[in-house]
């Protein structure tokens, strides 16, 4: 009978051999740290944020006009700005996690600003002289906030958002981290963890989102942002009691300082010729302590080649070499950073039209027949679980599918590239918008036939079911878009910015926003000065939000037009395995 050798198992290869160490910096053993059993830890962490976020978000702009007494064209600008400012803060969290902190500290701390800011909002809706009575959806006789409460409101809202900009971004990188891309079985767990990540969080959203949004609105809004503080406050705990389990990356030297040397000695050389590719340079000893691979060089951006190429001075004053001497890895990761600019713009209108889930498509439910089984109503709010239920349902037919399927036909591990799939995805989301304009001008219809257009406070004899599609077809949009550009921003930066990468897929949806939230104020000017009425009136049945779904309609079309070109040119990633320094200068 043949012997097993236990020592070829994957799972008794030793020691990590991607670079991870443990909090000290010592190489951590495969056996005991990393895999699945880390990640979950770090999914249930997400998992109670996001149920804080959108058990937040979702409702906020019912909060914002029904208990703080906003306008709807106000509340819909300050949930695009918080959300925005949520989404960019991410920005900061990454830069301080990828160049100081390491991303298990950064979650750490930025989880503590959290939990203070939801227990802050929590005590804004609950003590008698920070909150407010309840008002009805529809109601306009609620009394108005004093300056005081809405300072603390608001203090506690953007605590929140710099806990979230601290955390998010980090998270999902340190799940990734957990997963040792040179070992093959690994890497093929690390390619399913976005997917499986996403399925998580929406398995529990979907059980748990709706019960939140319905404590908010039918028992009170202090419980409604209670218990996400309380979820919050155990998913730290176990997370902090996992420690041991993760597998880390200490952060060497700043990302940022490394872009920087790079365009400093370019320009420093500005009149030295580039060597053509394959000639042979002299670079200096630069290489970073978790770099296990070194990136091929490409003809995109030659003038930063600059940098690489030693010259006389050079040789002379090796103290100050790392401001005119960079290595071809160095210079590499800030090609892949410049090629990802691009398709970034391209995507913000995504982001746009996400932002209209949580205010203009909540208002339109608002206004609608809430009912579905006799007296049973659902809040508006919660058709944003349909995301979650569609996303719950296709990831794994996607993964276990559509991927091994389209491989067979594409070659691609992926089954088809990022690219692709993060097109395909802004493709939905045009028709989402149409769909969205449509259902508005049939609201409206209904609201003229039975005379109600001057009614704003009664409900539309119109069902909200019919929402669903463009909830749905937003839903399956994101697990395109939102899960490609997820894996492309952490697949295509370099490996020491992976935290910054996952932070400028979240800023997408930031700076998308803003742009809505710009938008709106000059539509609603426009609309006012040149047709007399606003698109975005507090009377709903007067406003016109099914010409803002065209024009977003129309804009997405041209922006799915120029990305398409850019993805067309982009040259991926590509690395050489097993490069461990950069030659010396002799």
């Amino acid at each position: 009978m043949e012997s097993i050798s236990f020592s070829d198992s994957p799972v008794f290869t030793g020691i990590v051999e991607d670079g991870s160490t443990d909090l000290r910096g010592r190489p951590v053993s495969r056996l005991l740290t990393g895999g699945w059993s880390a990640s979950l830890l770090i999914i249930g962490v997400e998992l109670a944020e996001r149920l804080a976020y959108n058990g937040i978000s979702a409702n906020l702009i019912v909060y914002l006009t029904n208990v703080m007494q906003q306008n709807t064209a106000t509340a819909a600008k300050n949930v695009n700005v918080w959300y925005g400012v949520s989404s960019m803060l991410t920005i900061l969290g990454a830069f301080l996690a990828d160049s100081y902190f390491g991303r298990y500290w950064t979650i750490l701390f930025s989880s503590l600003i959290y939990l203070l800011g939801l227990i802050c909002l929590t005590l804004s809706a609950s003590l008698s002289f920070l909150s407010l009575p309840p008002c009805g959806y529809t109601s306009y006789s609620c009394p108005r906030p004093a300056a005081f409460q809405v300072v603390f409101f608001f203090i506690s809202l953007y605590l929140i958002a710099l806990g979230q900009g601290g955390q998010r971004p980090c998270l999902q990188a340190f799940g990734a981290d957990q997963f040792d891309k040179r070992d093959p079985t690994e890497r093929k767990r690390k390619s399913s963890f976005f997917n499986w990540w996403y399925f998580g969080l929406c398995s529990g959203l979907l059980v748990l989102l709706p019960v939140i949004l319905y404590i908010e609105e039918n028992v009170g809004w202090g419980l409604g942002f209670g218990l996400p503080a309380a979820a919050m406050a155990i998913a730290l705990s176990l997370f902090f009691l996992g420690t041991k389990m993760f597998r880390h990356k200490i952060p060497s030297t700043s990302p940022v300082t490394q872009i920087l040397q790079v365009f400093v000695a370019a320009i420093c050389k500005w009149n030295v010729s580039v060597h053509s590719q394959g000639e042979e340079n002299k670079y200096v000893i630069q290489g970073f302590k978790d770099e296990t691979r070194r990136l091929l060089p490409t003809n995109q951006f030659r003038f930063l080649d600059k940098a690489t190429i030693a010259t006389d001075f050079d040789l002379e004053h090796k103290a100050n070499v790392d401001w005119r001497l960079c290595t071809a890895t160095q210079v590499e990761e800030v090609k892949l950073v410049l090629r990802l600019i691009p398709i970034w713009v391209s995507c913000l209108i995504y982001g746009v039209i996400c932002a209209q889930t949580p205010t203009f498509f909540t208002k339109q439910g608002s206004t609608m027949d809430r009912r579905i089984i006799r007296d049973l109503k659902i809040p508006p709010a919660n058709l944003q679980s349909l995301f979650t239920l569609t996303i719950l349902v296709l990831v794994p037919v996607y993964d276990r599918v559509f991927v091994p399927l389209a491989k067979s036909i594409t070659g691609n591990e992926r089954g088809i590239t990022l690219l692709q799939r993060i097109g395909f995805g802004m493709f939905i989301s045009v028709i989402s918008m149409v769909v969205a304009a449509v259902t508005e001008m049939k609201r409206l219809q209904v609201a003229n036939e039975y005379g109600l257009v001057d009614m704003p406070q009664a409900i539309i004899p119109l069902s909200i079911l019919w929402l669903l599609p463009q909830y749905i077809l937003l839903g399956i949009s994101d697990l395109f878009t939102y899960l490609g550009l997820q894996e492309y921003f952490y697949d295509q930066m370099p490996d020491t910015m992976r935290s910054l990468g996952i932070a400028l897929h979240l800023s997408i949806f930031g700076v998308g926003s803003f742009l809505s939230s710009i938008l709106i104020s000059i539509i609603e000017e426009l609309s006012s000065r040149l047709m007399g009425q606003k698109w975005f009136a507090d009377n709903l049945n007067r406003a016109h939000l099914d010409y803002f779904y065209w024009f977003l309609a129309a804009l997405s079309t041209l922006f799915l037009c120029i990305y398409l070109s850019f993805a067309r040119s982009f040259i991926y990633k590509k690395e050489e395995s097993n490069v461990w320094k950069d030659e010396e200068i002799s």
